[in-house]
């Protein structure tokens, strides 16, 4: 459904550091940098980061959260490390399981270096 999803930074140099670091953990490369912008390539899709291209300072979305799919509650927990040790913070529950709706899922919460919300998402059997 989707192409790619674009946040915005303040720093890309210490958005690049970050998010380095945390998709490392999915098994995502380093992000190629184009000028004021990173990408992260996958086969199934872009993520990126970008210095606001007006010129304002870069804000995140209130109520918004970007989500990537883990393939265990391990590789969450490395994910959520991951992004403490490179300058994330922690929001919502401690990392851990949750059910509801969609079924059991295990779920981690940071919020990257400018405030975006970010999830590692992790569907139970």
């Amino acid at each position: 459904m989707f192409s790619h999803i674009m946040i915005g930074t303040n720093d890309l140099d210490k958005a690049k550091s970050f998010y380095d670091a945390l998709l490392g953990t999915l098994g995502v490369p380093p992000a190629r940098v184009d000028g004021h912008r990173i990408f992260y390539f996958t086969p199934t899709g872009i993520f990126s980061v970008s210095k606001p291209i007006n010129g304002e300072p870069a804000t995140f979305a209130n109520g918004g959260t970007v989500g990537f799919a883990c393939s265990s509650p391990d590789q969450a927990d490395a994910w959520h490390a991951a992004g403490l040790a490179a300058g994330g913070t922690t929001c919502e529950d401690p990392p851990g399981v949750r059910e509801g709706a969609t079924g059991k899922l295990y779920l981690a919460y940071l919020r990257d270096p400018d405030g975006n919300k970010l999830c590692a998402l992790h569907r139970m059997q």
